[in-house]
């Protein structure tokens, strides 16, 4: 057992989305994308990012990952939180700082396990819906949306 999954499995709860929901990862919760990507490296909970809120909303992750298999991964209307975040810091060197000033919060769609179409075994996954850029206030005070939960 790897030390991602022996994290996972020290965590409270008996379902995935209990487990999930004890570090704070659990539908309708609005997290910071940086927390997001510790949050893979520390459980390996597979994390998608969605830029289309219908698509996120009313299809469940297999079905999504069948119909954009063939088209190249930062083609898609999702990517994983680890890749965007790798992908945009290359790209935009200010990245970094300008989430560290402006936390960038994901809306959590859904939690739960899915088998990994690269492996052929399941996994633990979250779903994330991006902020569009209308709606990112970069007056909204981040530690109160939390609701006081420690992330």
């Amino acid at each position: 057992m790897d030390n991602t999954a022996a994290a996972l499995a020290a965590l409270r709860g008996t379902t995935i989305p209990e487990k999930m929901a004890s570090i704070g990862v659990d539908k309708g919760r609005m997290i910071d994308i940086r927390h997001l990507d510790e949050i893979t490296r520390d459980y390996g909970i597979m994390i998608y990012l969605f830029f289309e809120k219908e698509l996120a909303t009313t299809r469940s992750l297999a079905e999504i990952q069948e119909e954009f298999r063939g088209v190249p991964e930062y083609e898609r209307p999702y990517v994983r939180v680890d890749r965007f975040l790798a992908f945009t810091k290359e790209n935009d060197p200010s990245f970094a700082q300008t989430i560290e000033e402006f936390p960038l919060m994901v809306e959590i769609v859904a939690v739960g396990e899915a088998v990994n179409p690269e492996t052929g075994k399941p996994e633990p996954f979250a779903t994330g819906l991006m902020p569009f850029l209308d709606e990112f206030d970069v007056d909204t005070d981040t530690v109160a949306s939390h609701h006081g939960r420690p992330l």
